[in-house]
């Protein structure tokens, strides 16, 4: 029987490194997404594009049409890319064919690092180091947390990326506080933070990741890279990114936790290094990250190592790379834009100028995450709606 790959999200970056893996290899992928077209569905390597209803208005409706997409498809491999599509999934995973392999831990294990309330706690008895941190319940508790915060910036973090509520689905983000009455201000106005979340102090250091592969609680292979840019400039998704080998401190310290939770899959672990080189556990994104292409352009082919350690194939040999850098043009661009608009107190006029000179000027080994010359659909594609979502806020 031919091996059928749905694969969720389609406009996320990874859902495209993901598809762009599989589909160079022969195999038959599908992409599924709320919208007619997606990123990933623009790819040549894409095999068919499918319409669902978004999980965020309809879990249970959102379920159902991903069982009448298998049926129609006949799928036997099922991809979700982000937390929401893979939390509707996990709640309903008894329902799903058992001829479908959906490549993700059970619920328990996922929320064991999930979950940033207990992957501190979890961080701290393994004794890995994480920021100064006080765990909230909800909103009027970290306003009273708040009177203890003396020490700015600090980070609100709520306690996950994703929020399955009622059938609800809800967002939230990582904010940064700079004075105590801008972190009154964003805990009494967003919704997110009458969950609970995290006050943290704010670690001044380099982004830096391990990527890992897990089968059965046991390492198959592991990557890591460092953030060159980030969007926002504070901290937040990659845009420029550069490959390198994995430091033995943080591979030791990402095995702690993976192995803890008896891991079977994909995983990054994400760390501020400080200055004097200590790496702080940020969070652990339990799923393909956005700077996947990276990991692949490097020698580490994740989707299809975790495609083959789910269906019995033999894996193939892992050929590290020597650094490369990955750069999403776009996110790039709107970094540009925050730093430049952001206040002489947090850039001067030089270094916005340079910023500008490094935006202009990129390394020559720098390849594009999203416009390759072998597969520029996802691109222009990327190029209409970024100038659409531009024209919307005019």
């Amino acid at each position: 029987m031919e091996s059928r790959i749905l694969v969720l999200d389609g406009n996320q970056r990874a859902a495209l490194a993901v598809t762009r893996s599989l589909g160079s290899k022969g195999l038959w992928v599908g992409v599924g997404e709320s919208s007619d077209m997606s990123l990933a569905g623009s790819s040549r390597y894409c095999s068919r594009t499918m319409r669902y209803q978004d999980p965020f208005s309809s879990t249970q409706g959102f379920f159902n049409e991903i069982l009448d997409i298998i049926k129609q498809y006949n799928i036997t491999f099922l991809l979700p890319i982000t937390e929401a599509t893979a939390y509707v999934l996990l709640q309903y995973r008894d329902r799903l064919p058992p001829s479908v392999i959906l490549p993700i831990p059970s619920n328990d294990r996922i929320e064991m690092l999930a979950d940033k309330n207990h992957l501190q706690e979890l961080a701290r008895h393994l004794q890995i180091p994480t920021p100064d941190s006080l765990l909230c319940q909800n909103r009027a508790d970290g306003l009273k947390a708040l009177d203890a915060c003396t020490v700015f910036p600090i980070v609100l973090k709520p306690f996950k990326s994703k929020i399955l509520d009622d059938g609800e689905i809800i967002s939230t983000s990582v904010a940064i506080a700079y004075t105590q009455e801008e972190a009154r201000a964003l805990l009494e106005k967003r919704r997110d933070f009458s969950y609970p979340f995290s006050i943290q102090s704010f670690i001044e250091g380099e982004g830096q990741g391990v990527f890992a592969l897990y089968s059965n609680g046991q390492p198959v292979c592991f990557t890591a890279h460092r953030r060159l840019r980030e969007k926002p400039p504070e901290g937040g998704v990659s845009v420029l990114c550069e490959s390198h080998r994995v430091d033995e401190t943080m591979q030791a310290l990402s095995h702690k936790l993976l192995h803890a939770a008896q891991w079977n899959g994909v995983a990054m672990v994400e760390f501020k290094v400080a200055a004097d080189g200590t790496p702080y556990l940020m969070e652990v994104n339990p799923r393909f990250w956005g700077s996947l292409q990276l990991a692949v352009d490097s020698g580490v082919d994740f989707p299809y190592l975790l495609y083959c350690t789910h269906t019995g194939l033999e894996l193939p040999k892992v050929n590290y790379a020597p650094p490369k850098r990955v750069r999403w043009l776009l996110g790039d661009l709107d970094r540009l834009y925050l730093v430049l608009k952001a206040p002489r107190s947090r850039y001067s006029f030089s270094r916005k100028l340079l910023e500008i000179f490094r935006f202009i000027s990129p390394n020559r080994h720098t390849r594009h995450e999203v416009n390759r010359s072998n597969d520029l659909r996802p691109f222009w594609f990327e190029i209409r709606q970024y100038l659409k979502a531009l024209k919307s806020e005019t």
